[in-house]
This record gives C-alpha cells, structure tokens and sequence, in this order.
C-alpha cells in the first residue's frame, strides 16, 4: 500500500506539470524551449520515473531508444513489439506536447528493432542499394508502419554518405551504404524516406557534409576527411532540400580543415550557418550525431559541448547515455542551456529559433500536439 500511495503521488505530480505547461499555449518558458532541444537515452524497458517527469515537465523534448546495452549487465530498451508498445505509450501520453522518439532503425546490421524480437525484416543499405527504387520505397513504408504502430515517430536514417574510402570502420565497412554514385545513393536513400515519411515517421539525413570517405570510427576518434571529402557528397543533400524534405538533418563528427580549421562539423557555425543553411538553404531542423562520441567527448566538458553544440547551430543536442551513462544526464544538458542563456553566453532568441523549427516538424506528425 505505501508503494502504491508514493507511485500515485508520483502520477498526481506528472499529471500537473503536464496540465501547466498545456496552459502555456504558445508561449513556452525558457526551460520548455531548452528541454525541446534536448533528445537523450536512458537504461530500461520503461522509463525511469525521473525521465517520465522530465518529459512531462517539458524538460525533455525526445528519447532514443536501444535494444542492448554498451556492457554486459547493461539495461536497454526494446525486447519485444509489446513491450516497445507500452514504453513509448508511457512516455507520449506523459508529454504534454508530442515527444520526439527515436531509434536508428537503417536496416542490417543498424536495427534497434530486430527480427530476432519479433520485428519486421530490412535489409541493409548496401543491399537495398542494389534493388530498384520502388522496392525500397515500399521498404521504407512498411517499415514506417511499423514503427508508427508501436510508437516510434523518429527514424535516424537514412545515410546518404557515399561509399569513397576502401576501408570504413564507422559504417560497418560499407555495410550503411546505398553505394559509391550520388545518384543511386539519392534515389534510393529518398525513397526509403519517402516510405518512412508516407507512413508517419520523420526520417533524418546523415551524415552531413558526407562520412563516405572517413578512415576512423567517430565514435572514438575524430575523422579528418581534410583531404578525402568531395563536393560530390552534398548531391543527396541538395536533391532532398530541392523535392522539399520533411525530416531533419543529422551532422557529423568529421574535421575538414577547409570547412573549420579548428571545430569538427557538428560543433562549427561554418558548416552548420554557412555551408548547410546559407549555401545549401536548409532551414529546418539540424540534430547533432551522438555528443557522447569520441570525436567531440575527447578534451571538451559537457557544458563545453552544450555551449559549441548551440553556438554552431544544431536545434535538437542528441545525447545517447548510451556509450557512458549517466541516469541524470538530462537535467545536467538541461541546466547547462538554462546557464549558457542566463550568463548572456547564448540568447533566448536563439532557443526561439530552435523551439519553432522543432514544432513545424512536428506538426508534420499525425495526431501531432
């Protein structure tokens, strides 16, 4: 009975946050607009009562989910359709506005959502790479429905990079790749978007400006395609932005000395302000690859990361807490945007911008709220 008596105590309180923030309309505080910029992880098959109050407070804009854990012992997320089912039930009926969730679901051996757990089947990039464009649409959308019907509204997928270097350790050697040709790689990389999309799921384009041609895993060390990168590899992205993309674009981890001497990709105002949204147009929402990775994690604090996350330009900071978890991670992103906008680091009207490309894309969801 006393277990009861706190846990209904807990739901009272989800339920009055949810209510409060509803009651702010359109005009969502600071701590609303800092949390919708956040998408983060967390360990378990449902959800930790402190991410469920989070999400309903408004301080947690999107989850990631995974179906193992890093280490052995590790919790995860995804066991089985039902189970999936009432985990993202949890979290969407607790957020007072719809809640971004997402898995990284491109096909072979990327698949949160396994067939070994009772999921649907989808072949790898490389595979898809070589089939015609009408069956990998009719992938993405049966894949989508899937998706849709147990509660996932985010797909991280798909990758447009472009297979340039022999030898690609970050991308499972190939294996995430449609192929070498921006054509083939466009055409099908879309049409799996366009089946994603068709049945209610956002995709997101990634690796932007291109990981094609990256000799090192970014999740442990940063790429430099200083010397590998070709122009080459924006095709997908202009072809998506020219037919109207509905999703977001997701940044890599990669140092290209002529883009930004000094910052990787997903960290610098050139290649975010300047190459992707003033050269290439894109107005929509960009989300950062994992800032727990090596590539950006080696020698910078979390809030050094927050800070040159938003500086640059990305609109959703995706944290994994999967590579090294932490159950208080997103209170602590949480309060390091709050402090970079009290201290005059970075503007409310930056949030602002962020808040409003974030719920436009949303608002592409159906039953979006």
């Amino acid at each position: 009975m006393r277990r009861l008596f706190f846990f209904t105590l807990f739901l009272f309180g989800v339920l009055l946050s949810a209510c409060s923030i509803r009651q702010k309309g359109e005009s969502p505080s600071l701590e609303e607009m800092a949390g919708g910029m956040i998408m983060v992880g967390f360990q378990g098959t449902s959800a930790p009562p402190s991410v469920l109050e989070a999400v309903a407070a408004g301080r947690i804009g999107g989850v990631i989910l995974f179906d193992k854990g890093k280490k052995a012992g590790e919790s995860y997320n995804i066991e089985s359709p039902a189970q999936l089912k009432a985990l993202t039930s949890s979290l969407q009926n607790a957020s007072p506005r719809t809640l971004l969730i997402a898995v990284d679901q491109e096909g072979g051996r990327v698949r949160r959502l396994k067939t070994e757990r009772g999921f649907g089947a989808l072949p790898s990039a490389a595979d898809m790479g070589r089939m015609s464009v009408e069956d990998v649409h009719v992938l993405g959308f049966r894949a989508g429905q899937e998706m849709a019907a147990l509660g996932i509204n985010v797909d991280l997928a798909p990758v447009v990079d472009l297979r340039l270097s022999p030898v690609s350790p970050g991308l499972g050697d190939a294996d995430r790749l449609f192929g070498s040709q921006p054509e083939v790689v466009t055409k099908r990389a879309l049409a799996l978007a366009d089946g994603l999309y068709e049945a209610g799921v956002l995709p997101a384009l990634k690796h932007f400006p291109g990981l094609g041609s990256a000799g090192k895993d970014s999740h442990h060390d940063l790429p430099d395609v200083t010397e590998s990168w070709s122009e080459k590899e924006l095709l997908p992205y202009r072809e998506a932005f020219r037919r109207g993309w509905p999703g977001m674009v997701l940044v890599a981890h990669i140092h290209h000395g002529g883009m930004d001497a000094a910052l990787p990709s997903s960290l610098s105002p050139a290649v975010i302000e300047g190459l992707l949204r003033r050269e290439l147009g894109w107005n929509g929402v960009v989300i950062s690859d994992d800032l727990q990775m090596g590539a950006v994690y080696k020698g910078r604090s979390l809030e050094e990361r927050v800070r040159l996350a938003l500086l640059a330009g990305n609109d959703i900071l995706l944290f994994g807490n999967y590579l090294k978890h932490d159950p208080v991670l997103h209170e602590k992103v949480l309060q390091a945007i709050l402090d970079l906008v009290r201290s005059g680091d970075v503007s409310r009207e930056r949030l602002e911008r962020s808040w409003r490309r974030i719920e436009i894309m949303k608002a592409r969801l159906p039953g979006a709220r």
